[in-house]
């Protein structure tokens, strides 16, 4: 059993972790096995996301005064978190990519950039492409506009040496 001192620095590093992660997932575990939830820590791992099984009532204190609070508090039964600092979406796709294969995970809650989600928000966000997906859309609708630019003063300069070369083919230039 922690002595209770113990118990206050898990919970000062709980809340440290959570306040620097403004992205979080509740879920519950219930009847996973070893070799589950060993596959689960590492699909969160390479979403870039942290894991932990916790303990409800010390989650409900290590997010007292935080936004994470409103999604942990009234907890029951086997919860666990994922969160990250980076990319919601791409932990949200993890998350939800696993669930289907293991069905006794379940989401309860989340929270992204802020705000309180629920469960089919989750599988929302989950859909959504990846942030660096956005960025190569964005990418290619700024970059559209100046490639038809360059494309068309090259077509000016091509048909120009198009109608050049006729006239000289023609003869119809004197040197």
């Amino acid at each position: 059993m922690k002595k209770k001192a113990d118990k206050r620095q898990d919970v000062e590093a709980l809340r440290k972790e959570l306040q620097d992660s403004p992205n979080l997932f509740v879920a519950g575990f219930e009847k996973l096995t070893v070799q589950q939830d060993f596959e689960l820590r590492k699909t969160v791992r390479n979403a870039g996301g942290r894991y932990r099984v916790v303990k409800n009532t010390l989650v409900d204190k290590a997010t007292e005064g935080t936004p994470a609070h409103l999604v942990v508090s009234g907890l029951k039964g086997m919860s666990s978190l994922a969160y990250t600092s980076g990319d919601p979406v791409a932990l949200a796709k993890a998350l939800t990519g696993y669930a289907r294969a293991n069905p006794t995970f379940t989401f309860k809650a989340g929270l992204v950039e802020g705000r309180v989600i629920d469960v089919k928000s989750v599988h929302d966000l989950a859909t959504m492409p990846s942030k660096e997906e956005i960025f190569a859309r964005l990418l290619y609708v700024i970059n559209a506009p100046a490639q038809r630019l360059a494309a068309a003063i090259g077509g000016v300069a091509r048909n120009l040496a198009v109608v050049v070369d006729q006239g000289v083919k023609e003869n119809r230039f004197q040197q």
